[in-house]
């Protein structure tokens, strides 16, 4: 009989005794390595890194106003918000383990775009957006009153007057990127909030017939 470490043991269990200490010290290892994405809420993470895309995106809409104007500072930011939407969608589906190519039904859909509302943006503006499936094949949405990010961005730079909405034409975009054909009441072209004092629609849907 011998000890090892403290423990009691005979000759045919030492080996696996140190086979024991040796994971237990591997554990330990793994522990001590942990990253600081493993001591931080998934939550604060994406609020992280939504903050930044925000904070880009506000400033490069900026400086490209700078120096090329409004007007072309509008066009450039349509065209990366349709070329980016496939990207962001097919990412969504895989980080979300869909694998088909279409939605079963509306409900399925909403709950996709819900999703990906939530994983796209920090909790400080998803609190202010609302999305409700109102009825079938239909998508009402309401920005709650002058907390749109982009207002109060551009708002603050000077430049809400000749602002073209981007954020709805993003989720308009999803859907395209989706393959759903769609209608969207009232049709925005520049910032509701702005002119109406209020931003709020309906998104007809027409799911693709099986």
């Amino acid at each position: 009989m011998s000890r090892i470490n403290g423990i009691k043991s005979n000759g045919r269990n030492v080996a696996g005794h140190a086979f024991f200490y040796a994971i237990e010290n591997l554990m330990t290892e793994g522990e001590a390595e942990m990253g600081v994405l493993d001591e931080i809420e998934k939550t604060k993470i994406r609020d992280l890194l939504g903050k930044g895309w925000l904070t880009h995106d506000g400033m490069w809409f900026y400086h490209t106003y700078r120096e090329s104007g409004l007007e072309k500072a509008n066009e450039l930011n349509k065209a990366a918000i349709k070329s980016m939407a496939p990207f962001e969608m097919d990412r969504m589906k895989r980080i979300l383990g869909i694998v088909r190519l279409d939605f079963e039904n509306f409900d399925e859909l909403v709950q996709f775009m819900l999703s990906a509302l939530e994983l796209t943006l920090p909790e400080s503006v998803l609190k202010n957006f609302h999305i409700t499936a109102a009825a079938e094949n239909l998508i009402c949405w309401k920005w709650d009153n002058f907390q749109c990010f982009a207002y109060k961005g551009m708002k603050q730079m000077g430049l809400i007057d000749g602002y073209r909405c981007g954020v709805m034409y993003r989720i308009e975009c999803w859907l395209e990127s989706l393959g759903i054909t769609y209608s969207m009441q009232p049709v925005i072209q520049g910032c509701l909030m702005h002119e109406k004092g209020v931003c709020e629609g309906k998104i007809k849907v027409f799911m693709p017939q099986k």
